[in-house]
């Protein structure tokens, strides 16, 4: 985008429709103006108010000099074999973050992240590594759709593909950088832009929030939102899970699971997913197959299988896949819909668990890991 980070300028990218309508309330506008602009931002990805033929030409010039619609950059680009995409979108601080597509079919699917790093530590996770460096915006969350949108329509008006223009994505999930849980304000007003008709109009069930088990978040979450949950669960005993999550001390396994349990309950268009790392000879053995088989028992959910993805330095290896089959086995038999997703996109690191970005560390993490390695 073309306009200086220091600019005064309202973002109006970010808003949500009641948030928009309060923004031209405040001028002196009618509400409705809203529901004018959204479809132009959202569905068409301008970024200039100039061409908004359906707002009069006073307004026009009165929204470019009190607001700007701003985006985070794209500023590099990686292609898997597999057909998996991998953006490095810069902040205006200087932060980057990544954001991923996923084809699978007809169904292509946005990872988007909502913090600069992260501020857990689970020791599996490539990001986790990179420390934690500030809360996304809502600005900055949306926009990482409104970007990848952007350019995807404009790939594929070029090549002819009216459908595809139409329609580039079919899912987001935020499974990106950061615990989006812990920036709930912010992520909220995304989701409501994802599922609002007049933005990008994606179902309910095909916008996922995942969370590594921030419990009262969970809660406030079914308050405000209908979309999917996605539990990164990975043990299912509190003595493993302390040790792989270590959030697991503050909201160990039962309060967690008790919490998602309402959750699947409180709508019937909701579902949990409980995503689960592998890590060979840590947590997928029969005994841990049997344990979460048990756990998640009557629970309306499935089981995503997650054979680890290594990254340099990580301290546990991906299993074999006869250990994976048997895993997956025992949850099918207990009657668990379970899935062992493959890995895509590792090739450019863009796999899950292994996005990195370049983030400014405020905790210091990375440069206390790095020391240790050292020693």
């Amino acid at each position: 985008m073309s306009e200086p980070a220091s600019s005064t300028r309202q973002n109006l990218l970010g808003l949500d429709r009641r948030a928009l309508e309060g923004w031209f309330a405040e001028r002196g506008e009618r509400p409705f103006r809203a529901r004018q602009l959204l479809p132009w931002v959202h569905r068409r990805g301008l970024d200039r108010f100039a061409p908004m033929s359906d707002l009069g030409k006073a307004l026009r010039a009165r929204l470019e000099g009190e607001a700007q619609l701003r985006a985070p950059r794209i500023e590099a680009e990686q292609r898997s074999a597999d057909g998996t995409r991998k953006w490095l979108l810069r902040l205006d601080d200087g932060n980057a973050i990544e954001a991923v597509l996923i084809p699978d079919g007809d169904r292509r699917t946005l990872c988007v992240s909502s913090q600069v790093g992260c501020a857990l530590n689970c020791r599996f996770c490539a990001t986790a590594r990179q420390g934690f460096g500030r809360n996304l915006t809502r600005h900055e969350i949306i926009g990482q759709v409104w970007a990848v949108t952007r350019l995807l329509r404009g790939e594929a008006q070029a090549a002819g593909d009216e459908a595809l223009a139409l329609r580039p994505l079919t899912n987001v999930v935020l499974m990106g950088m950061g615990e989006p849980l812990l920036n709930l304000e912010e992520v909220l007003p995304a989701l409501r832009l994802m599922v609002d008709d007049l933005a990008y109009g994606f179902s309910r069930r095909r916008v996922t929030v995942s969370t590594a088990g921030v419990v009262p978040a969970i809660e406030r979450l079914a308050e405000g939102s209908d979309v999917s949950l996605a539990v990164s669960l990975h043990a299912p005993d509190d003595a493993l899970r302390d040790e792989l999550v270590p959030l697991n001390r503050k909201y160990p396994v039962d309060m967690l699971l008790e919490a998602c349990r309402r959750y699947a309950e409180g709508a019937p268009q909701r579902s949990v997913t409980f995503e689960y790392v592998l890590l060979a000879g840590v947590n997928d053995g029969p005994a841990e197959a049997r344990l979460l088989a048990r756990r998640l028992a009557g629970l309306r959910c499935k089981v995503n299988l997650i054979p680890f993805n290594p990254f340099p330095g990580a301290p546990y290896r991906r299993p074999a896949q006869d250990r994976v089959d048997a895993f997956r086995g025992i949850l099918l038999r207990a009657g668990i819909r379970t899935i062992t997703r493959r890995p895509r996109g590792d090739d450019i690191d863009a796999a899950c668990g292994q996005l990195v970005g370049r983030v400014r560390d405020r905790t210091r993490r990375s440069r206390r890991l790095a020391a240790e390695v050292g020693a």
